[in-house]
């Protein structure tokens, strides 16, 4: 099967949306319970769209499989920064599929001119921590706790990269 990766169209904002409620109802990957309304992906997306943001979709049979965006940090000081946000459906994971969308999003990335990416992982996640740091991102600190899920706590390792 070809699988092809890409900037996000408007055509893939519903296969999106259930790729990240599928995988945030995992509760092991995203500091998301599940995904979020329709809308908000939908405004989300189109604002990437709108300003060439970085957002990259894995596509199987016209189907979203995995994603990779980084839109800019929220605060006009910080316009340099982009923040990280990715995953895959269980069955595409181990196959070479993250470190393609991971890869091609910061080619991306750093053509939009981002001069450091950040993301935070949680420390149970040593596989994609280790993505990561084959990308170039170095660990700069864990918050201990960070996040909450159904009664347990997670640390989050947060990771940076850097272009020069």
């Amino acid at each position: 099967m070809t699988i092809e990766v890409r900037q996000i169209r408007e055509e893939d904002i519903e296969s999106f949306h259930a790729a990240i409620d599928a995988v945030a109802r995992e509760h092991r990957y995203l500091a998301l319970l599940e995904a979020p309304p329709i809308e908000r992906a939908t405004a989300f997306v189109r604002r990437n769209i709108e300003k060439g943001y970085p957002q990259f979709v894995a596509i199987a049979d016209r189907e979203v499989i995995g994603w990779c965006n980084i839109p800019p940090a929220s605060r006009e000081v910080m316009a340099h920064v982009g923040d990280l946000f990715m995953g895959l459906l269980p069955q595409w994971r181990g196959q070479g599929l993250g470190e393609r969308l991971l890869r091609e999003s910061l080619v991306a990335a750093d053509a939009f001119g981002y001069l450091r990416i950040e993301l935070g992982v949680f420390a149970d996640n040593p596989s994609a921590a280790a993505l990561y740091r084959k990308a170039g991102f170095v660990e700069e600190g864990i918050k201990r706790r960070a996040i909450l899920i159904n009664g347990v706590f997670h640390d989050e390792v947060i990771m940076a990269r850097f272009r020069d």
